[in-house]
């Protein structure tokens, strides 16, 4: 999985905070819903305009910067 073509910083967009492209999303938000328990199911039922692929981009993401 490449996150990077799920996955932009703009620092015109929530002052430069990783987010799902083409949305106001942030990778930290949903990493949030995660931490507190939300299924991939509940976040995709909330938020429609999302993908499974987005979803997993975040946790790549993380990842990634954890490394």
């Amino acid at each position: 999985m490449e996150w990077r073509d799920h996955i932009a910083s703009d620092p015109a967009v929530l002052a430069g905070k990783p987010v799902i492209k083409g949305t106001r999303i942030s990778v930290e938000l949903i990493l949030g819903w995660l931490a507190n328990g939300w299924t991939y199911e509940q976040i995709l039922e909330s938020y429609p305009h999302l993908s499974r692929e987005d979803i997993l981009a975040a946790l790549v993401f993380a990842e990634d910067r954890c490394a």
